[in-house]
């Protein structure tokens, strides 16, 4: 029995493993398949990374905000979903929390993060 369990946890590691590291402050772009009717079709939500829970388990789940025509919309992903067709990461924040829940209560300028210089904004 606990051979079995550990086979599961192996196959799901392999396919987070998939998937580019992140952290709270990233700016991210999750393709995720949506199946209207019989039709499937991938619909990009792209924001920030507020947190991510239980982080190297397989319960893992990350949440993504964006502002959409002035409203705030937040997206909780479980990190080993099979409707997750791929992660890009776009910007790299510089925060100093893991948690980013303040900043629901902000918009404009005060909401911003800066961003950290590295390779992948060098692109």
């Amino acid at each position: 029995m606990a051979d079995l369990i550990k086979l599961v946890e192996q196959e799901l590691a392999a396919t987070r493993e998939k998937h580019p590291s992140f952290k709270a402050g990233d700016t991210i772009n999750v393709h995720v398949k949506i199946s209207e009717g019989n039709k499937e079709r991938i619909q990009q939500f792209q924001g920030v990374v507020l947190y991510r829970k239980n982080k190297s388990t397989n319960g893992e789940s990350f949440s993504v905000r964006k502002v959409s025509n002035g409203v705030g919309v937040e997206r909780i992903f479980p990190i080993l979903s099979p409707s997750i067709d791929k992660i890009e990461v776009l910007k790299v924040g510089k925060v100093r929390r893991a948690k980013l829940y303040f900043l629901k209560g902000r918009q404009g300028k005060s909401a911003r993060i800066k961003e950290k210089l590295t390779q992948l904004s060098a692109k």
